[in-house]
C-alpha cells in the first residue's frame, strides 16, 4: 500500500532519486528517464480522457491502461538484479499484454481499412490520443535502449506492453474519429 504524507523530502535536492528497490540514481539516469516518460504518457492519456466521455467503453479501457502504466513504472523502478529485495516487486504480466491486444481487436473490428498514413488530428480525443501515442513510442525507445544497456534488465512483458500500447492508442485515435471516417490522411507530396 502506498502512503504519501509528505510530498517533499529534500532527498533529491542533489540530483538523485531512489529506485523502489533502494539504490539512488541520478535523475538523468536512463532508467529514471524511462519511467518518467511512462508517467508522461499516462498524463497525456489523462488529457485525452477529458474528450472520451462520449465513448464509455474506450474510456474504461484508457483508465485500465493508466493503472497499468503505474504498474509499468513500478516494474521499471525495481530492476531485477538477482538480489533478494525482501518483497515481491510489481511486474507487468502477460495477461496485461493480452488484455490490451483484445481491446485493440475490439476497437479495430469496425474501422475502415487504411489507404494512407493518418495525420494526427480530427477530433480533440483523436488528437490527444495521437499525442499520447507518440509519447508512448518515445518511452518504448528508451525502454528498448535500457534493455540493451550492460548491467540493466527489463522484463519481456514490460517491453511487449509498451509496444502494444502505441498500437492501442493509434487504433483508439481512429475509433474516436468517427470510426476512422473522419481520419485526416497523408497525401504524399501534396504541397510541392
Amino acid at each position: 500500500m502506498v502512503k504519501l504524507n509528505k510530498i517533499y523530502t529534500r532527498t533529491g535536492d542533489k540530483g538523485t532519486t531512489a529506485l523502489v528497490s533502494g539504490p539512488r540514481r541520478r535523475k538523468d539516469d536512463l532508467r529514471v528517464a524511462t519511467y518518467g516518460t511512462v508517467d508522461e504518457t499516462n498524463s497525456a492519456i489523462g488529457m485525452a480522457r477529458l474528450h472520451t466521455k462520449a465513448f464509455p467503453e474506450l474510456d474504461a479501457m484508457l483508465m485500465r491502461i493508466q493503472n497499468d502504466l503505474f504498474d509499468l513504472g513500478a516494474d521499471l523502478a525495481a530492476p531485477d538484479t538477482g538480489e533478494p529485495l525482501g518483497y515481491e516487486p510489481l511486474r507487468i504480466i502477460a495477461a496485461q499484454v493480452t488484455r490490451v491486444e483484445t481491446e485493440i481487436d475490439a476497437l479495430n473490428a469496425n474501422l475502415s481499412p487504411l489507404t494512407s498514413f493518418v495525420l494526427p488530428g480530427g477530433s480533440p480525443a483523436s488528437a490527444y490520443l495521437h499525442l499520447a501515442r507518440t509519447i508512448s513510442r518515445r518511452a518504448e525507445r528508451q525502454i528498448v535502449e535500457l534493455s540493451f544497456t550492460d548491467g540493466e534488465t527489463v522484463s519481456p512483458a514490460a517491453l511487449q506492453y509498451i509496444n502494444r500500447l502505441s498500437d492501442f492508442l493509434f487504433v483508439a485515435a481512429r475509433f474516436t474519429n468517427d470510426g476512422g471516417a473522419a481520419d485526416i490522411l497523408w497525401v504524399p507530396g501534396k504541397n510541392r
